[in-house]
């Protein structure tokens, strides 16, 4: 006899079976899943356009890029903060009354991002505005899989997921392009009404979930004690920052080292985008064959892409192409993890889901600090993916830490 194999453990996310949803699909389950992805495109839009925008931004607050690259990282800052805090003090909330809440929050941060006057008071603006970014994404889960028939959970997930893709298909460059032209603020005028747009939506098409009854604080913080759990946060953390290391000074590598016009900044986001929507396809697909697996081929992936990246660069439009390649093979790693840290976390669900964007938000945060140093440290643009490549690498040991965990935990026995 054998013990679960460590892919087929984590093949499968799990989720509470909630009222409403119980023994198969909710009828209204396309409105109500296009509902919550809504949400992941107003979310998507706002975190991915300050990239674009970063050298407007850096003028129009008086830094410089480096500089304003850390109102990236303060986004990143207010997810991480904000996912453990919302999912301890909101997992007996109900669940869409819970995602309003978080909707009015992320519009009204958004706002201040528009209004904000000076480098200081924009910084704490973003950070706000980053608060209910994961908790949001974790009762979304959540939600959408309670909605799903059975044994297709993890392909509702990656549909409320292709909202945050398509907002780089779309929302993104449309935002980078307001932005360049009307002035940035206006990319966080129109986040705002995507924002109160997700919340009349939720009321209209999302049924009204039970929160669960049973959790409590000490009961969603346990989760911080399983060995998996932390492998796997850690490995988001520090394996997907090599793509925010390249990402986040997107717009002045493609114009100051491959010598491309500011036009070219919202076809190369475009192509990020496109590549997030068949990469979170392909996730799903792959979820149904091993999720572990997905994982490391996809750490690999990212590693070796990012190398080509810095070769690339330099060379204008020969760039675009590998862009679309480092977001997709990133995408089945979002997924994926979002996946693993959904079965490891056991019955803390709510934190479980959550934390996964609190995860790769650290990773923003760390993957746009580091791309800053070596940029201002005089290493050129073509450096920050070297830094990332460097990154995956060590994601990669860490969820072969993982394997090796569960291989001592669960031994095969005859």
């Amino acid at each position: 006899m054998t013990s679960p194999s460590l892919a087929s453990q984590t093949s499968q996310g799990s989720a509470p079976s909630e009222s409403g949803a119980q023994g198969g699909k909710h009828p209204h389950f396309a409105l109500a899943v296009l509902s919550l992805a809504m949400g992941g495109f107003a979310i998507g839009t706002t975190e991915f356009v300050t990239m674009g925008l970063l050298p407007e931004i850096a003028t129009g607050v008086g830094v410089t890029i480096p500089a304003a690259g850390h109102v990236i990282s303060a986004y990143a800052v207010g997810v991480v903060v904000g996912v453990p805090i919302i999912a301890i003090l909101g997992a007996r909330l109900p669940r869409r009354a819970l995602l309003v809440a978080l909707m009015v929050a992320f519009a009204l941060g958004n706002a201040a991002s528009a209004a904000a006057q000076s480098y200081g008071v924009l910084t704490l603006a973003r950070f706000f505005a980053g608060l209910p970014h994961g908790a949001y994404f974790g009762v979304a889960s959540l939600v959408a899989a309670g909605l799903a028939a059975p044994g297709r959970k993890g392909r509702a997930i990656a549909m409320m997921m292709l909202g945050l893709s398509v907002a780089n298909v779309v929302g993104v460059p449309a935002a980078t392009w307001l932005g360049q032209n009307l002035g940035w603020r206006t990319a966080y005028v129109a986040v705002t009404g995507l924002g109160l747009l997700t919340v009349a939506l939720v009321l209209l098409f999302v049924p009204s979930f039970p929160g669960d009854r049973e959790a409590t604080g000490r009961r969603e913080l346990a989760a911080f004690r399983r060995p998996q759990v932390l492998l796997t946060l850690l490995a988001g953390a520090v394996g997907f920052g090599g793509m925010f290391a390249v990402y986040s000074y997107i717009a002045p590598t493609v114009t100051e080292l491959g010598g491309l016009p500011n036009s070219a900044v919202p076809v190369f986001l475009l192509s990020f985008g496109l590549g997030m929507v068949a990469g979170t396809w392909v996730a799903g697909e792959l979820a149904d064959w091993s999720v572990f697996k997905s994982l490391l081929g996809s750490s690999v992936g990212v590693a070796v892409i990012l190398v080509v990246f810095a070769l690339v660069a330099p060379y204008g439009w020969w760039a675009l192409p590998v862009v679309f390649l480092i977001s997709v093979i990133s995408s089945v790693l979002v997924v994926n993890l979002q996946l693993r840290l959904m079965t490891v976390a056991a019955d803390a669900q709510t934190i479980g889901a959550s934390m996964n964007h609190a995860s790769l938000n650290i990773a923003n945060a760390l993957g746009a600090w580091l791309g800053g140093l070596v940029i201002a440290a005089g290493y050129g643009y073509s450096a920050p993916a070297l830094v990332g490549a460097v990154l995956a690498v060590l994601g990669l040991v860490i969820l072969l830490a993982s394997a090796a965990l569960h291989r001592q935990q669960h031994p095969v026995v005859s």
